[in-house]
């Protein structure tokens, strides 16, 4: 994010470039959409292996009208691969209504005849419990199902969207006050007694320092040097040791 040699892409990309492969998570994608046919086709690898694995496909609802999905998912039902489908509808995309972009804005009915399932994404133990039941649907061998979380973003959608031009800040703040899942989580857990106010401070605490830590490093670290890292970790060109 912050263009530094030591960052998930070594400096050369941003949010749409953070593929780890040890970890089996394969980033976003440049182009709106282009990474629901790679997820497929990890779905497909999984179960040409025969693997009790499944592949979570995410995207959002502006890239829930591109052809490519609908083409991905249609190949995804035919042959019975183990893929979960999530559209995180944040009902803005990147700075339009859902209303405006979409015939059908019930994005869990879009990938028919593959089953569908709208939850509350601002919901932890909503969203927990029905990624549980996909995953089990998927491991039965009963092919791919689709997951709509709707969700919200407060900011814009980019350094250059403010994110008021198609909403207002009441709209925002409603939203903050009633839907807030840090909120309704924290709410749920004093309710229960599971832990008190000054232990949630504590952890509060802890995690602003690992934050506050890790943005420092990243402040201080180098930035990837042009002559030493422009051709490394290209297709088809040389390493250092010769080899492409």
């Amino acid at each position: 994010m912050m263009g530094k040699v030591t960052g998930a892409s070594k400096g050369k990309g941003g949010s749409m470039h953070m593929t780890l492969k040890k970890n089996k998570f394969y980033g976003g994608n440049g182009i709106v959409g282009a990474q629901t046919p790679l997820g497929t086709g990890v779905a497909f690898g999984i179960k040409y292996e025969d693997k009790k694995e499944v592949c979570v496909t995410m995207y959002g609802d502006g890239a829930a009208n591109q052809g490519q999905l609908a083409e991905a998912a249609n190949m995804a039902k035919l042959w019975g691969l183990p893929c979960i489908y999530i559209c995180e509808n944040n009902l803005y995309a990147m700075g339009t209504s859902c209303a405006r972009g979409a015939s059908n804005t019930k994005y869990y009915t879009r990938l028919n005849p593959i089953p569908g399932i709208k939850i509350d994404g601002m919901h932890l133990f909503a969203v927990r419990e029905t990624l549980k039941f996909a995953r089990d649907w998927c491991i039965a061998g009963n092919g791919p199902i689709c997951l709509e979380i709707e969700t919200y973003r407060y900011h814009g959608h980019s350094m250059s969207d403010p994110g008021l031009c198609y909403r207002d800040r009441e709209e925002i703040a409603k939203v903050r006050r009633e839907r807030d899942p840090i909120d309704k989580v924290k709410k749920m857990i004093l309710e229960n007694h599971a832990a008190t106010e000054d232990e949630l401070k504590t952890i509060e605490k802890e995690v602003r320092h690992i934050v506050d830590e890790a943005e420092s490093k990243a402040r201080s670290d180098p930035w990837p040097q042009p002559e030493k890292d422009l051709l490394t970790d290209v297709m088809g060109t040389p390493d250092a040791k010769g080899k492409s």
